[in-house]
């Protein structure tokens, strides 16, 4: 099972670890704290200081079509916000 789904890149996560270096990450609903520290060391090679986490809820989407209103939500996810240790930095875009 993988402990990381994805990077979150956003704007807002962008600027967070370009001033606090701190760097946000989707995970898997059942991993810890401790888990998702290890993988980010392993998968980045870099020390981390802290994780944080929350259940990120759905969110409400509609689209209009020719039989009506569509009405449903996206689905919940854990996110996991990693601060490193001073110094460290995590480049996403290396492998584009």
């Amino acid at each position: 099972m993988a402990i990381i789904i994805k990077p979150i890149v956003t704007e807002k996560m962008t600027a967070a670890g370009e001033k606090l270096n701190r760097y946000g990450f989707q995970v898997a609903r059942t991993a810890g704290k401790v888990e998702i520290k290890k993988a980010v060391e392993e998968m980045y090679n870099v020390q981390v200081v802290a994780v944080n986490t929350l259940i990120q809820g759905p969110k409400a989407q509609q689209r209009y079509t020719k039989a009506g209103l569509i009405r449903g939500e996206k689905q919940a996810y854990k996110k996991a916000i990693v601060t490193l240790k001073e110094g460290e930095t995590i480049d996403f875009y290396s492998n584009i």
